[in-house]
């Protein structure tokens, strides 16, 4: 069994991290005094489960966390800053502040660092997550001690029921549009007065008309998606909007 160190301030150690091509030394102080921290905790950069699911579901339920009193999200990885830099960058994840503990010397003081050496990884952190308050750590969600790498309790969504189980996810939405298509830039522009955030497919060489048929089976654009379902054109969006 892990030891489960809710109730006890984060440990005291200063992190080096790179940004910019600079480096910079952060301190636990400087990263958990007067803040709500989410904190999610892996055994590696760019591995399978961190990278498909861990780091995107935190960086898609950001919003919701902070409308629910998190004000900062931290990954932590017993990486070096240049590999934990490269897979921030990799990830898209702007919303969350990945903290490379390249020594385990946080993760080891956590009671947390496991010896991943049949795997070649050497010295890692277990999978967990945790809410600190003002450098006080209020919940862990530590996964069970059992092989491989079980990931049941520490994800985004366990997190945000903690906070508030009556949590309302964000939509998520996606649009395939065109370069210099107009009604393209008019259904992101009505997404934009929203203020729904969107992804934009666009069409090209390798996202052809004929994907857009195959996805949507339509072959017009844009065509615009809103949480799974196909909400259609910008004609289609404009109603479905002024309807809600």
């Amino acid at each position: 069994m892990f030891n489960d160190m809710t109730g006890n301030r984060v440990p005291q150690v200063t992190f080096r991290t790179r940004a910019n091509n600079d480096w910079h030394e952060i301190t636990s102080n400087e990263l958990f005094d007067g803040k709500t921290v989410a904190v999610f905790a892996l055994p590696g950069a760019f591995t399978p489960t961190c990278s498909s699911t861990h780091v995107p579901r935190y960086n898609e339920l950001a919003g919701v966390l902070k409308q629910n009193g998190v004000d900062d999200i931290l990954c932590v990885s017993v990486n070096d800053p240049f590999v934990m830099e490269a897979w921030q960058q990799d990830q898209n994840a702007e919303n969350i502040r990945f903290i490379p503990d390249g020594n385990g010397e946080f993760t080891d003081k956590m009671g947390l660092l496991v010896d991943k050496s049949e795997l070649g990884f050497g010295k890692r952190s277990w999978r967990y997550s945790m809410l600190v308050r003002d450098g006080v750590i209020e919940q862990m969600f530590i996964e069970p001690n059992k092989p491989g790498d079980p990931f049941e309790v520490s994800d985004a969504d366990t997190m945000l029921n903690y906070l508030n189980p009556q949590a309302k996810e964000p939509e998520f939405v996606t649009l395939f549009s065109k370069p210099g298509c107009p009604h393209c830039a008019r259904a992101k522009a009505l997404l934009s007065d929203r203020g729904m955030p969107y992804e934009a497919i666009e069409l090209s060489d390798r996202v052809t008309s004929r994907s857009l048929r195959a996805v949507t089976g339509q072959g017009t654009w844009p065509q615009v998606y809103i949480s799974g379902n196909l909400i259609g054109s910008a004609d289609d969006l404009e109603a479905y909007l002024a309807a809600r």
